[in-house]
């Protein structure tokens, strides 16, 4: 073949919104995402919306409008050192579930954190106590469901605590806190109850501290 006058044409790369999004690319927009509702870019609400769309998503090109509003991680104002040394795997950890039905489930003491908490009450009390805890990452969000139930979270008085969701014929209440630090551990409460309760708030007099020395020697362990 005369290859003068047949040259080779480049192979032609697909469009942004043909290329089939991978796993990777999912969790890339996620942690954009986790990002911008910790630093309060996006509601509870709106972060909610958008994960559900990202895990949806079969292309590149569906991916990228959902974080086309919002800075890629770590831009903007933010200190060049942060003041606590968050593992930046935990948050892709699965969810830790904390079931409670017909009985009760506690988690409190010294115990780590992940990205995600699912607790479930039916007929039970599930109670979750973050004052002593380790947090693996920035971002917890906690997703609280009581059924003729109870739901009941403490966070430590100096983090950020946040969360949305509704009572039916029961009680939904988050007391919103906003740490004065930047870089403090944020924890997000979403749910519901029906003809129960979830109820998250500070446990007054406890305080975090010292959680990059505590984080730093959990992990050596």
């Amino acid at each position: 073949m005369d290859l003068e006058k047949h040259p080779q044409q480049p192979t032609a790369r697909a469009e942004p919104d043909v290329i089939r999004a991978s796993d990777a690319d999912r969790d890339r927009i996620a942690d954009i995402l986790r990002e911008a509702m910790a630093e309060g870019r996006l509601t509870a609400e709106e972060h909610g919306e958008r994960v559900d769309a990202v895990y949806r998503a079969k292309t590149v090109g569906e991916l990228e409008p959902l974080v086309r509003d919002l800075p890629a991680p770590g831009g903007g104002a933010r200190p060049s050192t942060a003041p606590y040394a968050y593992d930046p795997e935990a948050a892709a950890g699965p969810a830790d579930n904390l079931v409670a039905v017909f009985s009760s489930s506690t988690r409190r003491g010294r115990w780590r954190v992940g990205g995600r908490t699912n607790a479930f009450s039916l007929f039970g009390s599930v109670e979750i106590d973050l004052t002593e805890a380790l947090f693996g990452q920035r971002l917890t969000v906690i997703n609280a469901t009581s059924i003729f139930g109870s739901v009941e979270i403490r966070v430590p008085e100096n983090i950020s605590l946040r969360g949305s969701g509704t009572g039916i014929f029961g009680n939904f209440e988050v007391v919103t806190l906003e740490s004065g630090d930047p870089e403090a551990p944020v924890v997000v409460v979403n749910g519901y109850s029906v003809f129960g309760s979830v109820e998250a708030k500070p446990k007054r007099g406890k305080f975090i501290a010292d959680l990059q020395d505590r984080l730093r020697k959990h992990l050596g362990h």
